[in-house]
């Protein structure tokens, strides 16, 4: 069903979006709402009027097309690998992401779901909770500690460099891998994922998703990081061969893995359900109701700047030198 407000400036936003967000969207604009992100459900009266998206799903080159008057999409959060940006730019069409307002909060969780990995807490505290530390005595010693141990990030872009410093502040040794190089930087920098995997003993992934990353991180990554190799992922679930991370928690290829992303969610496969050395969270990395809200506030931001200034607050890097057509 098509919910059509009245307003200056028109906002498509398909499938769900924060409330404090949407709220703000109805407060500045006229909001058609559809179930998901697909143009069939737009009639045509309502495609015309569509002059911005903002979104928290797929934004693919059939919606863009469908909508002749559109200029800016405006994705909530920063990953925008959901959206077809280069398609988007080859249109003149504006792309926004949420930059900053969540790094912190995602690199907490770095960590926290680090240290939850290595030390089992989790595992720890169903032992309290099913009466087996009184019945049975303390919680068996941990294979994994910190103590000792070498970081190797993936992807040290905002996230990835606030969880390094985060890192350096335990005493930790910290390398990286990106494309490029990254300039005054205070860190070992490996030009390929493979030797960054054989210099460390625990990779964090926070690299964004895409086909230049799809599955990038496989069985002879785990196999360079060795049967003392711990695996987080907090950047897109993608970058990841899956079954072969299921196979090396299985086989002891490496110690133990935290995951707060998958490929397909909210589905995880069932062959990472089974094993018992790896802690799955549901995606909750920024899922703070102070950063989300953050997030939110920018998006809109991005939209209200945009149809007043302009100009967009946080462009991606394919829409960078794109300018409103009509300002």
């Amino acid at each position: 069903m098509t919910i059509l407000r009245q307003s200056a400036n028109t906002i498509l936003v398909p499938g769900k979006l924060l409330p404090h967000a949407l709220g703000r969207l109805e407060e500045n604009f006229s909001v058609i709402r559809i179930e998901r992100s697909d143009p069939d459900l737009l009639s045509p009266e309502a495609a015309e009027k569509v002059a911005g998206i903002a979104a928290m799903t797929v934004v693919d080159a059939r919606l863009i097309d469908a909508l002749p008057n559109l200029e800016i999409i405006a994705n909530f959060g920063v990953g925008y690998d959901a959206v077809d940006a280069k398609h988007a730019a080859s249109k003149g069409i504006m792309v926004t992401n949420t930059p900053d307002v969540l790094t912190d909060e995602v690199a907490d969780l770095a960590v926290g779901l680090l240290i939850n990995t290595v030390r089992e807490l989790s595992k720890a505290e169903a032992w309290l909770r099913a009466g087996r530390w009184a019945g049975e005595g303390p919680y068996p010693l941990t294979k994994g500690t910190l103590r000792g141990r070498s970081i190797g990030i993936f992807g040290l872009g905002r996230i990835g460099m606030a969880v390094a410093r985060r890192l350096e502040a335990f005493g930790l040794p910290i390398s990286y891998h990106n494309r490029n190089k990254v300039e005054a930087c205070p860190y070992t920098y490996h030009p390929t994922l493979l030797s960054l995997a054989e210099a460390v003993d625990t990779l964090i992934c926070v690299a964004p998703g895409g086909a230049a990353t799809e599955k990038v991180i496989g069985r002879e990554v785990f196999e360079a990081l060795g049967p003392n190799g711990i695996f987080v992922n907090v950047g897109r679930g993608s970058t990841v061969d899956e079954e072969a991370l299921a196979q090396a928690l299985a086989d002891g290829t490496i110690l133990s893995a935290g995951l707060d992303v998958f490929a397909r969610e909210p589905h995880v496969p069932e062959s990472l359900l089974r094993v018992d050395n790896a802690c799955l969270l549901p995606h909750v990395g920024s899922a703070s109701v102070h950063t989300r809200q953050a997030m939110g506030d920018l998006m809109v931001d991005n939209l209200i700047s945009w149809f007043n200034d302009g100009k967009a607050l946080t462009p991606v890097p394919e829409s960078v030198g794109i300018a409103r057509r009509s300002a």
